[in-house]
């Protein structure tokens, strides 16, 4: 990511952080709309689940500048979700939806530059993990339905 899209991502970042609660609803609710088969990946508490969706994303995006700050917890992550039945695809899935709840969430306040800033960004994130996905051994990798997915 070049400077540009790290201050992009950032400063609208700053216009989720007051309605960060009724973005992650959105989220889920997208996520769920776009794959009704995800839903019984996350067993627990969906809010909880939210709560904890925007905390790793303000610490992700606190560290843009410092990507390999988070690559070794997007490696863990990413291998934590091969255990859960993640499939490369729904990261697309997840991608899709988070794009569609900054723009339901922010409106005008997200630029086409910045849903591009944030595209790069997510996409970053989502390769390193499912390429640290791909090095779980297949046998580890069944659906464990854990109560949560973050």
């Amino acid at each position: 990511m070049n400077p540009r899209q790290i201050a992009l991502v950032q400063a609208t970042w700053r216009h989720v952080l007051p309605i960060q609660e009724r973005a992650a609803e959105l989220f889920y609710q997208r996520l769920f709309e776009l794959d009704p088969d995800l839903r019984p990946m996350f067993r627990g508490d969906i809010a909880e689940q939210g709560r904890k969706l925007m905390a790793m994303l303000g610490a992700v995006v606190s560290r843009l500048d410092r990507l390999g700050e988070v690559v070794g917890a997007a490696q863990d992550l990413g291998r934590r979700h091969a255990g859960y039945g993640v499939a490369d695809s729904h990261y697309d899935t997840v991608g899709v939806a988070l794009l569609g709840t900054l723009r339901a969430g922010l409106g005008e306040a997200l630029s086409a530059e910045a849903e591009q800033a944030w595209a790069t960004a997510y996409t970053t994130l989502a390769d390193v993990m499912k390429a640290a996905a791909a090095e779980v051994p297949s046998s580890t990798a069944v659906l464990e339905h854990a109560p949560g997915m973050a």
